[in-house]
């Protein structure tokens, strides 16, 4: 008897290994609460937000995970260690809350820190590591992002990793968002832990700002790239990224108010090349159509969703010209080219594309953003770009 035990429990295990492996197999797309609602989460916000994207077209783009963040549950557990949401904020629960969701085609997600505080100073889940993830697999939790405040002197990798495991003992596939800001180079060790894994500060809406802790998203793209040379060799964290494996540099800003509009659809693009998880940070439920029409541009998540799961990188960088070139691999020998103007006027970029070394052969060029082909890599493209913003291109092998 104890040995056929041994034998259910091992393929029980087996099979859920199978389950989590095969979560995330494409970078993420959904929502997260924090970059516009903050400590202002609630129920009915989630709700509501469901809503919108449900009849938006977000969901039908594959926006599925919708993340409560920081602050939903009370400042201290209860008389039997476990975490309880907030009544005042959740006082339906959530367990009935992810039902609605669930019901509506979409996937919630929870948060949670390593440490024993959360950075909004609510209780987090260290030492109740397997406690909490039971309770959020109760719940029907699909999705945590876990976050590295008060941690003391814990090291991360194991901090980490007992998350993981406890996941994964409370049976339920749960994508696991290691939110630990990149300090100790997760992309080297979290592959076997996580699904994705921060490898940055955090973001705000700006194209190049900085205030403490927080950086624009040119700043955080530029924490990303490495240059190629003439030999088609790089280096950099594009190597770390793959199927069920994603660097991230953070949630989306796009829509919100420090952005133009030309910098959201640049912030967009570039998020979309370097393979990130997509997780809008604007309020979904009152945003422009032309927003909206960025976030759920079909060409444009298919970059970022490409199942070959490359990472983009920066293959050009010329000051003198406002211009820097990012390409990323595609499958089926196809490429995704991305030109920004970095200037704070329109400029004229020409692409050159027998400097691109990465990209061999013939190909045929369509702009994504403007719809249209626009001819093939056998002679310079030059196109008027606005200030920060960016012209998209995809690259199929010419017949």
């Amino acid at each position: 008897m104890r040995k056929l035990l041994c034998v259910l429990l091992c393929v029980a295990s087996s099979a859920f290994a199978q389950k989590w492996e095969g979560l995330a197999l494409t970078p993420p797309m959904g929502w997260n609460s924090w970059n516009t609602f903050a400590n202002h989460i609630s129920e009915k916000v989630v709700r509501e937000t469901a809503d919108a994207m449900e009849k938006n077209g977000m969901r039908d783009a594959g926006y599925v995970y919708i993340v409560i963040d920081d602050t939903w549950s009370l400042r201290q557990r209860d008389a039997n260690g476990s975490l309880v949401a907030d009544p005042e904020k959740f006082p339906s629960g959530m367990k009935a809350l992810a039902d609605y969701v669930h019901a509506k085609g979409f996937k919630l997600g929870i948060y949670s820190c390593a440490g024993k505080t959360t950075c909004g100073g609510y209780p987090g889940s260290w030492g109740h590591e397997f406690q909490d993830a039971r309770l959020w697999a109760s719940w029907g939790i699909d999705y945590l992002k876990y976050d590295w405040c008060d941690h003391g002197d814990a090291n991360a990798k194991d901090a980490y990793a007992r998350m993981s495991a406890a996941l994964r003992a409370a049976g339920r596939p749960v994508v696991f968002s290691l939110c630990e800001w990149g300090q100790n180079r997760p992309w080297e060790w979290a592959e076997p832990i996580g699904h994705l894994w921060r490898t940055t500060g955090d973001i705000y809406d700006s194209y190049d700002g900085r205030k403490g802790w927080e950086s624009g998203w040119k700043r955080l793209l530029d924490l990303q790239y490495s240059l190629v040379d003439s030999s088609g060799a790089y280096d950099g964290l594009n190597k770390f990224a793959g199927p069920g494996h994603w660097n991230d540099p953070d949630m989306l800003e796009v829509g919100n108010d420090g952005l133009s509009l030309a910098e959201s659809r640049a912030h967009f693009s570039f998020w979309c090349l370097l393979a990130a998880p997509l997780m809008a940070g604007n309020d979904v439920r009152h945003m422009s159509e032309e927003i909206r029409a960025i976030m759920t541009d079909k060409e444009v998540i298919a970059i970022n969703q490409d199942p070959a799961g490359k990472q983009g990188f920066r293959a050009l960088a010329e000051p003198a010209k406002s211009i820097e070139i990012w390409v990323k691999e595609l499958s089926n020998q196809e490429w995704a080219v991305c030109a920004l103007n970095t200037d704070t006027s329109a400029r004229e970029l020409t692409i050159d594309w027998g400097r691109l070394w990465t990209i061999q052969g013939k190909h045929s060029v369509r702009d994504v953003w403007a719809k249209k082909a626009v001819g093939d890599t056998s002679k310079p493209y030059t196109v008027r770009v606005e200030s920060h913003d960016v012209a998209m291109f995809r690259l199929t092998p010419a017949k």
